[in-house]
């Protein structure tokens, strides 16, 4: 088996962190692929709930988009969207949102609309979607994105999903009162947020991986737990499943047959 990547190793890491009993509200790409690693290994049960609708999927190859027809295909039930986000997100019933982004802050505030000035950007990104009403609405949030100075900067350019403000007690006092982001893993490492400031800190490093590395990829002095650990490697069970979903994803949408993971 060849060497795990690390892209593999982040979603590996963040699938570990959903459970059989999670309903979660998943994001199109790595939070895709995270949630999907676990409903395939150690969360047979759990609820994977996409924007377009769809209650229960499972696919069998990861989504191009919310509008692919694999989720409804697989659901359980397709709902329209008004009545996604009114009875299940705002209704309190998603335990987990999960998401990706383009820029992120130490206290897990998320951009995904441009790069730049609003008006005039270098990059006109995707958007928000349903982003940031999930942010807001399920009772945490898991954020995976793999770190650079682009990405984890000291201020994003635009808010598009709220995580914990300028931190301490800012989503309390606005009225929100989900826990918000609670998790972020990247292909250094794994970080949770303060108890008391709110501000991510790295409680894991994934092996090798070292603490000028981490701080040379991000924008922002970073903190460390008091204790660091240092994230448990792959299972042969989990790569081998990482590997088999991406070989069928790869061959539904080039053409090609799948083969097995090497």
């Amino acid at each position: 088996m060849s060497p795990v990547t690390p892209t593999e190793f982040m979603t590996i890491a963040a699938a570990r962190a959903l459970s059989n009993d999670d309903v979660v509200f998943v994001g199109i790409g790595a939070p895709s692929a995270a949630c999907n690693l676990a409903r395939l290994t150690h969360a047979p049960d759990i609820t994977l709930i996409y924007e377009s609708g769809t209650i229960g999927t499972a696919p069998e190859v990861l989504p191009l988009s919310i509008g692919d027809g694999e989720l409804c295909d697989t659901a359980v039930t397709t709902v329209s969207v008004p009545e996604m986000f009114r009875y299940w997100l705002q209704g309190g019933r998603i335990s987990v949102g999960f998401l990706g982004a383009a820029q992120i802050d130490r206290f897990g505030n998320i951009n995904t609309t441009v790069i730049g000035d609003y008006d005039t950007p270098k990059t006109r990104l995707p958007g928000g979607g349903g982003a940031p009403e999930i942010a807001t609405s399920c009772g945490k949030i898991f954020i995976t994105m793999k770190q650079s100075r682009r990405g984890f900067v000291e201020k994003i350019d635009f808010f598009t999903s709220f995580g914990h403000g300028t931190g301490g007690d800012d989503r309390a006092r606005l009225g929100i009162t989900t826990e918000g982001p609670v998790l972020l893993v990247t292909d250094l490492a794994v970080w949770k947020p303060d108890p008391e400031t709110k501000e991510f800190t790295v409680v894991s490093l994934h092996p090798g991986v070292t603490r000028d590395q981490v701080q040379e990829t991000c924008g922002w002095t970073v903190r460390y737990a008091e204790t660091v650990e240092e994230t448990p490697p792959p299972t042969d069970l989990e790569l081998t499943t990482l590997r088999d979903l991406h070989a069928r994803t790869h061959a539904a949408h080039s053409g090609a047959r799948p083969t097995a993971a090497a």
